[in-house]
């Protein structure tokens, strides 16, 4: 399944950058571009990032 391997401060990067880009849509220039918002709040949301995975990163602590 997915592989969690975001750790906190990532993953509220991820979640408040997807927030702000989405926000875009609606104020601001309201572009459709806002909606590559959704890629950082879907990882942020779920704490696994499929690059991430590829890439061999991770910046979740193990315990």
């Amino acid at each position: 399944m997915l592989q969690t391997n975001i750790g906190t401060l990532d993953r509220a990067f991820r979640i408040v950058l997807g927030l702000v880009l989405i926000a875009l849509v609606f104020v601001g220039p309201k572009t459709p571009w806002g909606w590559v918002g959704l890629v950082p709040l879907i990882t942020g949301l779920l704490s696994s990032c499929p690059l991430y995975t590829l890439l061999g990163i991770k910046t979740r602590k193990t315990p």
